[in-house]
Parts: C-alpha cells; structure tokens; sequence
C-alpha cells in the first residue's frame, strides 16, 4: 500500500523556548506486550488511557494516532488501572503501583500529576477495583481483596460497605451510577444503594445458578429501563486477582436483568459455553440494547461479540480471518504475527456516552472501534503505515512508532549509519534500514523470544545471543526451576549481511545472555550460557578459538569462578585478553539468594579464575564497565541490585576499582539501590548515564571526583530504563533500551543533560511541504501554529474537527515548528 512518511517528531521543553526544540522520540515497532485497563473518555471518545503491566501508563488524545506517558515519578500503571473521567474539568481517578501495591490516586490536571487519596483505608492494603460517579467525582469505590468502600467526599475518607464471604475476595466487575442510585456487579450479587451511598444492600435476584458468580458487569438507562448485563463462571473460579488470559472454559453464561425484575435471564444468543470465551461485558450508558462481550475463541485469537437486540443473537465483530473488518499494524491474518500474539483481551472500554466507540487491550496490541464494531483499526503504528482491512497483513514492512513501545529491549547495534539491530524479548528483535527511523521484523532465521546480546568483527559478521526465555536475571528469572529447563532457543546465531539473515552457529540448548569478542584475537570470543544444573551443557562461560569457522567451530567450557552457580552474565575483554566476567544473581528452591554473584577474571594463557568481588556483589550483581578513557584499563565500574532477606539488602549501587578490582569503593551509599548498567557520555570523560530497576535514569557529571555526586535525569518518563548506548555515527544521539518500554532516542545538549519528548507527536503531511499541507486528526476549534527558528510566530490557522488542509504558499522556504496543543513537529517548507 502506499504510505505517507512523516517527519522526525519532537517536543518543545516546558522550560525552553521554542527556539530550542528536542529532538527525542519513542522508536520502535510498537506494541508487542500485555495491555490492560483501557478506558475512554465519555466527553470526547478521542481521548483514552490504557495501562501495561510494565508500569507504564499510555494517554492518546487523538484516538491512538499517537501517544503520551505519564512520568513514573507521578503514576506507576498495572492491570488494575484503569483511569476513571470525570465531569470536573482535569480530574482522574485510578490505581497507581506505589512501592508495588496498588494505591488509589487523582489528578486534577488530566493525568500529569497525581496525589494518593487522602482517606485510602490502609495504605499496606492493594485497592484492586475503583469506580466513580462520573457526574459527581465526590462518590468513588474502590475494592480490596476482603473489602469494599465507598467515599461521598472524593477520597476524603472512607466508609466500608461490604465484607467478603465467599473466601475468594470481593470482585466488583463494575459499577453504574444514576443519580442517587448505585449499582455494583459483585460476585456475591448486585450491591445497590438507593441514597446516594448512604446505606447499601445485596438485592435478590434469582435466574444464575448458585454455583456461578458475576465476574463481569455493566448497565445502563433508557427511559424508566435500567438494565444490567453480566458475565459469570464458576464460582470457585471467580476471585479476585483473575486476568483475562484464564478465559478458557471460563465462562458459564451471559446474564440481562431489567432492575425491578426478580430474575436473571440468559443472553447467551448463540455463544457456545466451551467454544467462545468472553471475559468483559460492556455497555454504553445510554443505550441498553447494545452490549459488547471481549475475550478470546477456541482458536486462542481475540473475539469481540456485539448484541443490538439485548443479548438475543450476538455476532463476533473482530473478524480476524483475512482481516476482514481489521485495520492492522504488524500483527494480523498473514503478518509478522499472527492473532494468535495477541490472543486474549486483557480489558475492554465501551465509552459511556457513545456505544460506537470500544477500545480494547491483549496480549501485545491496542485497537478500537468508532463505528460500532464495523471496523476495527490497530492503534500501536503510525495510521500511515497500517494495512488496508480484508487483505492479508504483509510480513517485513516498516513501521514508525507512535509513542505506545511496551516490550523489553536489551540492546542497540549500529552496522552503519542505516543498518541497525535492537536485540528484544518476546518479539525476538527488530532491524532498521533508515538509521532507527522505522523498525521492521525483515529478517529469516531468528525465532526466538528473545535476543539479548549482538557483537560484531572486523568483517562486519554479527553474532547474537537468544533464549526462549525472557526476563532474564530479573527477580523472576533467578532461580533454577525456571533457568534449568531446557531451552529450544538458546542459540549463537550470526550474520553476514546486516541482520537480514540469521543462521546458527551453535545450539546451547540454554539461554546466551551475552558474546564478547576478544580484541586480541579475531577467531576469539565467548558466550554467558545459563545453566545451575540442569541437564545439557554445564552453565558457566564459553570460549570459541575458531570463530571463523561459524557453524562448525568449537565452544569450551571454562569452569565454574570460585562460588559461582551458573549464572554468568556480562562480558568484557581487556586489551592485554584478560577476561572479566560477572555472575548474576541466584535464588535457590526457597527463594533465598545464593553468594554466588560477583566479578571475575579469567586468565587466558593459565586458564585461572580469580574473585574480585567487593562483598556487596556476592548476590546480585549486573554489568562491569571498564572505563573508556583509562588507556591502563585498571578503571572498572560494577553496577549491583540490592536482593532480599537479609544478608543481600541494601547491597546495590555502583562500586568502583581503579587497581583491577584490588580494591572497592562504593560510590553511591543508599542513594541508588539497584542499578543495572553505566554508560559514559564518548565526548565528556566526566559524565556517565546509570540504568536503575525502578528509579529512572540518573547521571554524574564528575564521575571523576573523589566523591561524585548523582542526579536523577527527571524528562525520562519510566522507571527501568535497561541500557545505554550513543550512536558511533552520532555521539549526540543517545539510545536508551529498558526493561518494558521498548527504545528512546534522545539529543545530549551542550550542557550534557540528556533531552526527552513524551511523544507528543503532531502529524501533518506532505513533510517537507510546498504550496499546502494537512494536519492531521485535529479537535474542533483549536489552532495551528508556526514558529521559526528564533521562535518567532509566523502563522496561524483556527482548524475544523478531523483533517484540515491549509495554504503555505506565502511562508518562506525554511525549517518551522509546528504546534497544536501540546502537540509539535519540525515542519521544512521547500519549493
């Protein structure tokens, strides 16, 4: 199909002037991990959030054309949080994953900044449900495991209006406000109050079984008519803390109530029990016959049914087969994935005013509907590079990202100034032809979950390191019953032409976390493959004499470090060929961490290893970084996690050799308790860029001083940022890779501060422009301007709601700035 390439995107910094853009942007494939919550904006469908289990929170404002994050500093997403739109102009509710416990939160700035409620009952406790009334944001409910609460203040203070009997915890599958009426679908029934929450009682509705609870509930009201719908399951299998990913044979049947009725009756109009698998009911406020139900088929792809006539017949509206009524990204019928990626709806959002309108979450992608299940329309790439519907989804094409990157990248690798590869988990790894422009899976012979580490020779050969298992050494991939199974996809592959095609060089049958190259030897390399003890090869460190030799060389074990258990993890080769190595952390059976982590040297004329480790690494410990600009090589820098359970608490930080590991010091004290990696700034010796598990990016500007002083980089909007890496053809541009948020490319400034947009990403075309140009997806009324590169206006246009076309004709030939809202682009005029 023919696409329409846009410009490069940025974002104006609140504290510069607009002759001062920053040219940093989300890059990437988009999409590619679980999506949950989502939730539309009743006063205007265009507008959404929807969360990623990866702590991110995304906010589109132009029906997913692009997208915003919301800083990790102010809100941490989860499945449960789902952001509740008021009538009070700038004032949220959701759940934020304060500390890991699911908090009650507001913001009265439409999601910039949020505050804990002031009356949350007890702040130990995780809220797993909220609702709010919203034409009156003083009535919110939330929900722990054994206890739901009502507040008529906003938050203020709570009253408890119902206590768990079942054993399974109180699931309130949803929630409907009519004045002084509230309804909650409950597992032990409909919990109502009929006075605006003063008093509440479980009503008796006969019709489900009694060995079947509501999981799923929404109502609405037409006239005098308020009706309810629901889904349940088994009772024993409706508990709180249930996702959507156990929809098979969950469902046990599809309900309506029409309140003032004693009796449920079944709706399941043609759904078969056992073959369709919905786990969400949902419904447009105001209209009581048209409901929706999301999950999953026997055939493990997404299923949206729709009802028009109250639940007598239901159609399934996401017609994958051909992408029949599917506008799709990468993922669909015939495509770099199949539907099988996405599987299964994490949530599903029907606006409230507006039943045209659903927006759903699965297993990797976000897609929405605006005309009622008529069509679907992906909302991960950019709308320009997405596939018409009823037509098989091409495999290989390139896509620009639009801010919504929520997969864990490990690794950038330049080839060249155009060819590059981004080592990922679960969609295996990307490739870029156009410098990191735009992402693509053009590539044979790499199927593996993830790819962690590449390298590269002298001859331009790429070697890289998979493993079927993500996540690895983070706190879940730490112990053995996880890291010893055998693993397909544990393989070196290699390259001989830019990434395009894979072939492989040895089988592990374990995970590669790592390949260095020996500098002193050009047939020399080694491999990290994990394994404690498990069958197969032994876990520990590879070497390779014969690398020119690709698939038929020789990999030797090297022997377990003193105290190691298998666990090898990042590489560095000296350029005297000495070996230093670290070993990750170990947890055994009982979860306890192992001293089994540290850093090594390997000789390699006398094959010895030697522990270096300063105590502090013995349990968790990431990656060594030798210092760039010490030509002795004598300065190394080792980045260690904190672990748990006495002795490996409050361990972590960055510690600091200048003698070869001899002696340590720790330079951070408490100030940074897990810190993955170190990166120095290539044209500044005094500044280096630190990875941390859940504080952000922070940097040092004096890394060289006796006692260095660190600072958070506070414009990085999510907390776990993995790596860092600077372009070899642009040491301007930084990359930073993370633990669930795919890439970010960034600017350095003269001062050294590292520049970060929040995708606020405005779209027009053609770019550069001549005589006219249209921007996209405008909201009614607002207005489009053009700044120079003084930051001086030159023009501006009032703008109609959609696409509107406007005449440039008079503007000088130049670079501009292009503004509407908080949305900007670089914008070059040229005839």
């Amino acid at each position: 199909m023919k696409k329409i390439i846009y410009a490069t995107f940025i974002l104006l910094n609140a504290s510069t002037a607009l002759a001062q853009p920053i040219s940093f942007a989300a890059r990437g494939v988009g999409g590619g991990g679980a999506l949950f919550s989502p939730s539309i904006n009743p006063a205007n469908p265009n507008e959404y959030y929807i969360a990623c289990d990866m702590s991110e929170l995304f906010h589109s404002t132009n029906l997913g054309a692009s997208y915003n994050q919301v800083d990790f500093n102010q809100f941490l997403g989860g499945h449960n949080s789902k952001v509740c739109f008021t009538s009070t102009t700038g004032l949220l509710y959701s759940i934020s994953y304060i500390n890991d416990i699911g908090t009650p939160v507001k913001s009265t700035d439409n999601g910039v900044t949020w505050t804990t409620l002031a009356g949350n009952p007890d702040p130990s406790e995780d809220t797993y449900y909220m609702y709010v009334d919203y034409n009156n944001s003083n009535r919110v409910v939330i929900a722990y495991y054994g206890e739901v609460y009502f507040s008529s203040n906003g938050g203020s203070s709570f009253t408890s209006i119902h206590t768990d009997g079942t054993g399974n915890g109180c699931v309130v599958g949803g929630a409907f406000f009519d004045g002084l009426n509230i309804y909650l679908g409950t597992n032990e029934g409909v919990l109502v109050s009929t006075n605006g929450g003063t008093t509440w009682n479980m009503v008796t509705i006969s019709g489900i079984p009694s060995t079947d609870a509501i999981w799923s509930f929404a109502a609405g009201k037409s006239g005098g008519t308020t009706r309810f719908f629901c889904l349940t399951g088994d009772a024993a299998d409706v508990y709180v803390g249930l996702q959507g990913s156990d929809y098979w044979d969950f469902m046990t049947g599809v309900y309506s109530c029409d309140y003032g009725s004693t009796n449920w009756v079944s709706k399941l109009g043609g759904l078969t029990v056992g073959v369709d698998f919905p786990m969400f009911v949902g419904m447009a406020e105001n209209n009581i016959n048209t409901v929706y139900l999301g999950g999953s088929n026997n055939a493990g792809e997404p299923a949206i049914y729709k009802t028009t006539n109250a639940g007598t017949s239901w159609t399934n509206t996401f017609q994958t087969t051909n992408n029949q009524n599917i506008f799709t990204g990468w993922s669909g019928d015939g495509g770099d994935r199949g539907w099988g990626y996405g599987e299964c709806l994490f949530g599903m959002s029907v606006c409230a005013t507006d039943a045209n309108y659903v927006l759903v979450g699965d297993f990797g992608f976000p897609h929405y509907t605006s005309d009622g299940g008529a069509n679907w329309h992906q909302a991960y790439v950019d709308v320009a590079d997405q596939h018409a519907i009823n037509t098989s989804t091409p495999q290989g094409d390139n896509y620009h990202s639009i801010g919504i990157e929520n997969t864990t990248c490990w690794q950038v690798h330049w080839s060249d100034a155009s060819n590059m590869w981004a080592c990922y988990s679960d969609i295996r790894g990307c490739r870029s032809t156009d410098g990191g422009d735009t992402w693509s899976f053009n590539y044979t012979g790499n199927t593996a979950n993830s790819s962690y580490r590449i390298v590269e020779d002298a001859s331009g050969t790429l070697y890289m390191g998979t493993s079927a298992i993500h996540d690895m050494y983070q706190s879940t991939r730490l112990t053995d019953a996880i890291l010893d199974a055998t693993d397909g996809a544990g393989r070196i592959l290699y390259s001989t032409d830019n990434a395009a095609t894979w072939t492989q060089l040895m089988y592990a049958g374990h995970p590669v976390f790592w390949l260095e190259l020996d500098p002193t030897n050009a047939n020399r390399a080694y491999a990290s493959i994990i394994n404690h003890a498990g069958a197969g090869l032994q876990g520990g460190v590879y070497r390779c004499n014969d690398l020119n030799n690709l698939a038929t060389s020789t990999w030797t074990w090297l022997g377990n470090p003193p105290r190691t258990e298998g666990h090898p993890a990042c590489l560095k080769v000296l350029d005297d060929g000495t070996l230093v190595a670290t070993y990750s952390g170990r947890r055994n059976a009982s979860g306890t961490f192992t001293a089994s982590s540290g850093v090594y040297t390997y000789n390699p004329t006398s094959g010895a290893w030697t522990d270096l480790s300063d105590p502090g690494m013995e349990y968790w410990t990431k990656d060594v970084i030798v210092d760039p600009n010490d030509p002795t090589q004598n300065t190394w820098y080792v980045c260690v996690f904190s672990g748990w359970g006495g002795p490996p608490n409050g361990l972590g930080g960055i510690y600091k050799t200048t003698d070869r590991g001899i002696n340590w010091t720790k330079l951070t004290g408490t100030t940074l308790d897990r810190v993955t990696s170190l990166t120095f700034n290539p044209t500044n010796a005094n500044e280096v860029f630190i990875t941390t598990e859940f504080q952000g990016m922070w940097m040092s500007s004096n890394i060289n001083a006796g006692t260095p002083t660190f600072s958070a980089v506070t414009n990085y909007p999510f907390k776990q940022p993995e790596r860092i890496f600077f372009n070899p053809n642009d040491n301007t541009e930084m990359w930073v890779t993370s633990f669930g948020n795919g890439m970010k490319m960034g600017n350095i400034t003269g001062s050294g501060t590292p520049e970060f947009e929040n995708n606020n990403q405005l779209s027009v075309y053609p770019n550069p422009a001549n005589e006219s140009m249209t921007i996209l997806n405008a909201q009614a009324n607002s207005t489009f301007f053009l700044y120079n590169q003084v930051g001086e206006k030159v023009a501006d246009y009032k703008l109609s709601g959609g696409n509107n076309t406007i005449d440039i004709s008079k503007i000088p030939v130049g670079m501009y700035i292009a503004k509407m809202g908080e949305r900007t682009t670089k914008l070059l005029v040229q005839r």
